[in-house]
């Protein structure tokens, strides 16, 4: 049982009495302060595995030991549990309580609750009997869909109040808005109140994805008019329902015959955990939201989920009878179903909305690395020394490379990433000249061997890790070395190799795999590919280097001058193959270009 300072008969006396019913418990603090609050199917289960169970994770350790009272309140349902959870959570705001991260208010398009109601943006929610329809995460799209609506359906945007005893009394007049044809001008009686609620009809179904109705309808009304030869009023109909069928064209995702429902989906770190939620509604998406949770106590995305669940469906208003979900969730709410997809098209939703949470956290961390570079830095070299196990932080990492054709010309290379960034100015070359053959083991132990005497000659500091490409034979070669230099316990060493991506450690038979996403193996791949570029231009350049001074060597009477001239002003034995004699009498003069012209075509 965890040492809770005098307190023990106390809470263990207030453990006793919880029941086996679902419900939220509040943890109190030695000032009477609510510091944590959760939820429970089974309230003395959940609680009294607090005190019975062993934590790993450090803050739920310090959460327990500063528990100093209890209380707690029972349901009838899970749902009731959820939903009372998370309110009490935005009232008290308990700091071991994870914070859904909402640093803005988001737009709303509200339909007023009045005579001929008004259209128009908002975000403020009040409970004044208006609809809103939202929220939208762009102010942009909200004034874009208003501009349209506004254009098709002319609703008013005065704050006169169009009761219809101040309409017959003639209490006011046209404003510009008529003029210019924005408005039909129900304040003076010549637009009737059945025809506007008509409209207000209409966009309703518009703004809830109802769209296909609307058009029906519509369409009705087009062939009437051209029936009767209202050309004109046809035409009208003919632009709105040319304007709804690319408002839904835009939004379109999958089947339409998917209609009302939620799509939940969520990714996590060590610190955060993001949500991305989608309304669908006739395979439209006519909502889209992110959310970031900011975690305390290490929870897991089974608990965080349900939560997230519940804040955001109140948010938005949401009544779907259908959630989709990425993995089971053990929780139930009322009259409403959970589905796990594993084809068609909620299958496809779900995976759009795991990539729009995915681009989301991608945004999050570029923006914190932006203003926070030393942290996010940090923050990868923290990920990639837990992954790898690694005793030090490894702020200076050194890959290897070497690089030969059949064991010709055998070099090698030697990067260095400081910070995890390339540091150039401390890359290294190594010419092979004690190797026979095409022998990687060999070159890879000399090189590593030569790196490291010479930096501890130099009393320079080691890398923290060490990269070599390739599997166990290019690992234990380069061991080798280390051995020799006794550094096996000063500095960690990996091999990696390509196939598969496996990683390879001293002494231990089974690689590791780590995930293709993880920040980890990125890093690692870059120092290894870069070690492979830097490796192969050295190559390149040696052999171009040999076959020029080979090729121009066997011509009597062209010596080091000669040579370095051609190469300067025709850069490649190629050039210097296709240049006629003109050009190389003016390099070299008529003697010397007289011997190449003849000589060189011939090699």
């Amino acid at each position: 049982m965890v040492n809770i300072n005098n307190n023990i008969e106390h809470i263990k006396s207030l453990l006793n009495v919880l029941p086996n019913k679902p419900g939220i418990y509040q943890f109190i603090d030695s000032t009477e302060k609510i510091i944590y609050i959760g939820k429970a199917k089974n309230l003395k289960k959940r609680v009294s595995s607090y005190f019975f169970k062993k934590h790993n994770n450090t803050k739920t350790q310090i959460l327990v030991n500063k528990i100093r009272d209890i209380k707690h309140t029972i349901v009838d349902t899970e749902e009731d549990a959820l939903l009372l959870e998370n309110n009490l959570i935005k009232k008290f705001l308990p700091r071991y309580n994870v914070l859904l991260k909402d640093d803005k208010t988001y737009p709303w398009i509200c339909i007023k609750n009045e005579d001929f109601p008004r259209i128009f943006l908002t975000r403020t929610v009040i409970k004044d009997g208006s609809l809103y329809f939202g929220p939208y995460t762009s102010v942009k799209l909200v004034r874009n869909i208003l501009d349209m609506l506004k254009h098709h359906y002319k609703t008013r945007t005065c704050k006169l109040k169009l009761s219809e005893e101040n309409i017959q009394n003639n209490k006011y007049k046209v404003c510009l808005e008529y003029h210019i044809g924005n408005c039909k001008a129900p304040c003076v009686g010549t637009q009737t109140a059945e025809d506007y609620n008509n409209a207000i009809n209409e966009i309703k179904n518009i703004l809830t994805g109802n769209i296909q109705s609307v058009t029906k309808h519509l369409r009705k009304l087009m062939f009437k008019y051209s029936e009767q030869y209202k050309f004109e009023q046809a035409n009208v109909i003919k632009e709105k329902i040319t304007f709804l069928e690319n408002f839904q064209k835009k939004s379109t995702v999958v089947n339409p015959q998917i209609n009302n429902v939620d799509v939940f989906s969520i990714i996590d770190d060590d610190e955060y955990a993001y949500v991305n939620f989608l309304k669908v509604v006739n395979g439209a998406i006519i909502q889209a939201q992110n959310i970031e949770i900011k975690k305390k106590l290490d929870e897991d995305k089974a608990l965080l989920l349900p939560r997230v669940i519940i804040e955001i469906r109140q948010r938005v208003q949401s009544f779907s009878k259908e959630i989709v979900v990425p993995f089971n969730i053990d929780y139930s709410l009322n009259n409403v179903k959970f589905s796990i997809p594993k084809r068609g098209d909620k299958k496809k939703l779900l995976e759009l909305s795991e990539r729009n949470a995915k681009l989301y956290r991608q945004e999050k961390r570029k923006q914190y690395e932006k203003t926070n570079f030393n942290k996010g830095i940090e923050r990868i070299l923290h990920a990639v020394q837990k992954d790898l196990r690694l005793t030090d932080l490894p702020v200076h990492i050194e890959g290897f490379d070497n690089s030969n054709i059949q064991g010709t010309i055998p070099v090698a290379s030697c990067v260095v990433f400081k910070n995890a960034k390339p540091n150039k100015k401390d890359y290294r070359k190594y010419n092979i000249k004690t190797v026979k053959g095409a022998n990687d083991f060999a070159s890879m132990e000399k090189i590593v061997f030569r790196r490291y005497k010479r930096l501890i000659n130099e009393k320079q500091s080691l890398p923290q890790l060490i990269i070599v490409d390739g599997g166990k034979g290019q690992l234990s070669a380069a061991l080798k070395s280390i051995d020799k230099l006794q550094l096996r316990n000063k500095t960690a060493i990996i091999g990696i190799a390509k196939r598969l991506e496996e990683i390879f450690f001293p002494d231990d038979p089974v690689p590791l795999y780590l995930d293709k996403t993880s920040e980890t193996l990125k890093l690692i791949q870059r120092v290894r590919d870069e070690a492979h570029r830097f490796g192969i231009i050295f190559h390149r350049n040696k052999r171009s280097k040999a076959m020029i001074k080979s090729e121009l060597d066997q011509i009597k009477g062209i010596g080091e001058k000669t040579k370095q001239k051609l190469l300067i002003e025709l850069n490649s034995i190629d050039n210097i193959r296709k240049a006629d004699f003109c050009e190389l009498e003016k390099i070299i003069g008529t003697s010397k270009a007289k011997l190449v012209f003849e000589n060189i075509k011939k090699i």
